[in-house]
């Protein structure tokens, strides 16, 4: 347990709604306080938050980022704690799209600031939010230093035949078209943890081989070697790759065209139905996994027919990703149905003990918590399921680069 000295960090998480935070020690992971204002830009909007057992809540106008900020500072004083406390040594911003120039975490000045703002044009859902986010924490704690965290950082050092996409040379250089991933703070987190725990085994982690699957209501698939990731499924943006809530993943792209011109869709509208109304939603009308699996196991056949087709494509991705690494030492599980739902594990993995991999369906159908491996003891393949702590990544590397563990 950290002592009440120890360095604290801020993780701001501001989406394009909503604005996460969570105050924690870096040294342990131990959370002092956490929470969310939702609907921000909106007329009525609302806020909570948790602390050492305490409770508080906000509902009103939250207009802006700046002023979710301003509601976060309320909430904490609420519950017995404060921005302003000295402890706080630092504030880490996740940002999703960091292009091909940020590899790592950096302190935020003017230019990392205009830098964020000018990648908004590959996110412009994520990253304006994430500078909105930023003026509101740095206008509350401008004495603390603010370090951004890149959601793309741990995908920018892909292999050029990985990284590159076949479209004209000069469009792709002039419009910054590349595959950059997402969801790269939890990859790393997984692919670290796997890492430590096989080394202090005393296995030679140098050249593992891993599939970390970050299975949420977004997905993404990563292959790492040696520590290094060699390939993700997520491309330009988050809607390439695995079939998500209610993203498509991989599509033809001559569907975009073929709805315009039969169904008389514009731009906006089939990028409205490609993120927000297709994927697990489109397909059954569900996009909570405990909803599907429960309608599966009723017989339902449009929760069937999804489950087949979300399965299917992870198959696809796990097999070629194993091509690509040269073989396979593990496959890791994470975030919330990766975690979570044993039907999409056993699914997946059902059926290839010729490829090595064995499910040790009683370990798999376990509810747990914490690190565990889920393959049976004759199986080559190491099965695993690694709860995924972003948060605690972000304040990591934040204490890191602000130097918040000095003192």
């Amino acid at each position: 347990m950290a002592a009440p000295t120890d360095p604290r960090v801020l993780v701001i998480n501001s989406g394009s709604s909503s604005l996460k935070f969570q105050l924690l020690s870096p040294a342990d992971g131990t959370v002092d306080a956490n929470g969310i204002v939702e609907r921000v830009g909106q007329e009525q909007g609302n806020a909570t938050i948790t602390a050492g057992g305490r409770e508080s809540t906000y509902e009103g106008p939250v207009p802006d980022h700046k002023q979710a900020m301003k509601i976060v500072e309320r909430l904490f004083e609420e519950v017995g704690l404060s921005l302003s406390d000295d402890r706080i040594r630092a504030v880490g911003h996740r940002v999703v799209q960091g292009g091909a120039r940020y590899s790592e975490p950096i302190l935020i000045d003017e230019q990392v600031r205009w830098d964020i703002h000018d990648l908004g044009k590959l996110a412009p859902l994520h990253n304006y939010a994430a500078v909105d986010g930023i003026d509101g924490a740095q206008a509350l704690l401008p004495d603390v230093p603010h370090v951004a965290v890149f959601d793309t950082a741990f995908f920018t050092a892909l292999p050029a035949a990985a990284a590159n996409y076949a479209l004209n040379r000069e469009l792709a250089t002039q419009y910054r078209v590349r595959r950059y991933g997402a969801h790269g703070t939890s990859h790393q987190y997984v692919a670290d943890a796997v890492s430590a725990e096989l080394a202090a085994q005393g296995h030679d982690v140098s050249e593992l081989r891993q599939v970390v699957l970050h299975l949420g209501n977004g997905a993404s698939a990563s292959a790492v070697k040696g520590g290094a990731a060699v390939e993700t499924s997520m491309g330009l943006t988050p809607l390439e790759g695995l079939v998500m809530g209610t993203r498509t993943g991989d599509i033809d792209p001559s569907i975009y065209i073929h709805l315009h011109r039969q169904a008389g869709l514009g731009a906006e509208e089939i990028d409205d139905i490609l993120n927000k109304r297709s994927g697990m939603m489109g397909m059954c009308g569900m996009s909570d996994f405990r909803d599907i699996t429960a309608a599966v196991d009723a017989g339902d056949e449009a929760a069937t027919l999804a489950m087949d087709v979300y399965v299917h494509r992870l198959r696809k991705y796990l097999g070629s990703y194993s091509f690509v690494l040269g073989g396979l030492d593990v496959i890791a599980f994470t975030a919330g149905i990766g975690e979570n739902v044993p039907m999409v594990r056993e699914r997946l993995l059902s059926g290839l003990e010729g490829f090595g991999i064995e499910l040790d369906l009683e370990a798999n159908a376990a509810r747990g918590k914490g690190m565990r491996v889920i393959s049976t003891s004759n199986s080559r393949v190491t099965v695993m399921i690694v709860p995924t702590d972003e948060e605690l990544s972000i304040a990591r590397q934040s204490a890191e680069v602000a130097g918040a563990l000095q003192g």
